[in-house]
Parts: structure tokens; sequence; C-alpha cells
């Protein structure tokens, strides 16, 4: 088997198992959707699990469900951030995965976004991971191994009208993570980045995608994740056919203006159907944690 073929296919199941075995793998935005279901596979493939999320009654929950830690932690404040990790530790041993996950993805035009709804955006989906890689980072380094898992997006790559709070933290996400990778990484430390598609998540209620714009079950999301963790990439699409995202910065501006038309990338995100969305947006702005 060459090494290219060896690099690309999928770890089985047991190398998967080996791989994490009693790893301990801590998952913030852990209570719902891809967090969730990331947090469940890797139990599953028996690792030590720890989520955390700022719906303390909703990780508690989740938590019992599974049978593994939960706590509630806000990826905003730095010392709860902290707290929670020690905490985590001090439960289950030192962490030798963190998969920042937690993000929230507000839509619509962009002159109708208010400060609350950048500040939260760019807070929970950049800063947080910035901050949390760094805690992390600090515990890894000194022990000389770890490896920290960023949930990105495809929309870090493929920029669209409604979506560009969002496009643009996302594509800080996938830059800043290359660039951990690259320096951490002779500590021992390994930086990926996963950009999952559209997720059928809180994150596209309220959105008509249609038949073209591919959308994809938090289950498989996870399962890029788990494998991830066990054979180490420093990115990796979700699903893996949207690789080709790749090469949307290099892309000539008509066809990306024509690709958008023909999917109707360029107004799915500017008419969303605000009763559908209405649950979720109330949450991201933090009126809501229910």
């Amino acid at each position: 088997m060459s090494l290219r073929t060896k690099l690309s296919r999928k770890p089985s199941h047991d190398e998967i198992r080996t791989a994490l075995r009693d790893k301990v793998v801590v998952v913030t935005g852990g209570a719902r959707g891809i967090g969730f279901e990331t947090a469940t596979q890797l139990f599953q493939a028996g690792a030590k699990v720890a989520i955390g999320d700022v719906d303390g009654e909703a990780v508690e929950k989740a938590a019992a469900d599974l049978g593994i830690e939960g706590l509630t932690c806000d990826v905003t404040d730095r010392a709860s951030f902290d707290a929670f990790l020690t905490e985590v530790e001090a439960r289950l041993g030192p962490i030798d995965v963190l998969v920042n996950n937690a993000g929230i993805m507000p839509v619509g035009p962009f002159l109708s976004y208010d400060d609350t709804i950048i500040r939260r955006t760019y807070e929970i989906d950049v800063i947080g991971v910035i901050v949390g890689s760094q805690l992390a980072a600090q515990r890894m380094v000194a022990r000389g191994r770890g490896q920290i898992v960023n949930i990105a997006s495809t929309a870090g790559r493929i920029p669209a009208p409604g979506l560009t709070i969002y496009n643009g933290a996302k594509a800080a996400v996938i830059e800043f993570s290359e660039a951990l990778n690259a320096e951490l990484g002779p500590s021992g430390v390994s930086v990926s980045a996963v950009l999952p598609g559209f997720t059928r998540t809180g994150l596209i209620s309220g959105l008509n995608t249609g038949k073209l714009i591919p959308t994809c079950g938090p289950d498989e999301v996870a399962a890029i994740v788990v494998s991830t963790v066990a054979r180490r990439r420093v990115r990796a699409y979700a699903p893996a056919s949207l690789s080709w995202a790749d090469a949307s910065p290099i892309m000539p501006q008509f066809l990306k203006r024509a690709s958008r038309r023909i999917s109707k990338l360029d107004r799915v995100f500017l008419e969303p159907d605000s009763q559908g969305r209405a649950a979720y947006t109330s949450r991201i702005r933090g009126e809501d944690t229910v």
C-alpha cells in the first residue's frame, strides 16, 4: 500500500478504538448538535469524555444520558473556560484532546446585524477557539503531547451573501488552526480544523437550503472529527466530498457568481424564515439558553 493511499484511507473501527482508548477528550458546545454527537461517538470508541456548554441544564442532561462528565462552560469567559478544563483534569486526568466545537451562525443582510450579534459571533466562534486553544496548549506543551481540533466550516472557504459575519469568523478559525499547528508541532501538540458543510442542526433552522445546497447530519460530521482525532490531519472536510472548497479562493469571480446563482446561495441566507429561526436566533443572542 502506497503512503498516499494509506494516508487517504479512513481509519478502521479497530484503529479508532486503539487510538482513542482511555484518552481524555473534552468537547465544548457538547449539549446538542455536532458536539453531542461527537461526544457520543468518542465515548463509544473508548475515550474518557467530558462535555462543556453554556447551558447548564442542557449539558447536565446530555452528560447524564451518555454517562459522561458534563460541566457548565462559557467559552467567552477565560476564567470559566480555565475552570472547566481544570475540573475535567481533576476528575478524569490530563486532557489529551480538546474539541473546540461551540459556535453560532447568524444569517441575514449585513446591514441588519447589530453590535450584539456581531460581537457574540466573534467572541464565541473566534475568541473562544483562540482562548480554549491557548489554555489547552499550555497544559499539553508542558507534557509534550496533545491535540486540539477546531470545528470550522466550509463557510470559511465559500463566502455567501447573508453569511458575511459567519464567513469571516470561520475563515479566521481555519487559518488560525493551520498557523498554530505549525507553531506547536515541534512541541508535540497538533492542531486540526474540521470543516463541516451545512449540518442539519439548529444552525440551518428556518433556511430553505433546497436540493442544490448539500447538507449533512451531525453524525457524519462527528465521524470525521473522531477519525481526525484517531489519525491527525491539519484540515478535514465533512463530508470529504466538499474538499473541492479549498479551490474556492482562486476561482474566478464570474464562476463564483454563477455558482451562487445556480445553487441559490446568492439569497438563501438573505431570506430566512424568521419564525422558523426564532428559537435559534433567541438562543444565539443569549436571550434564551433552553
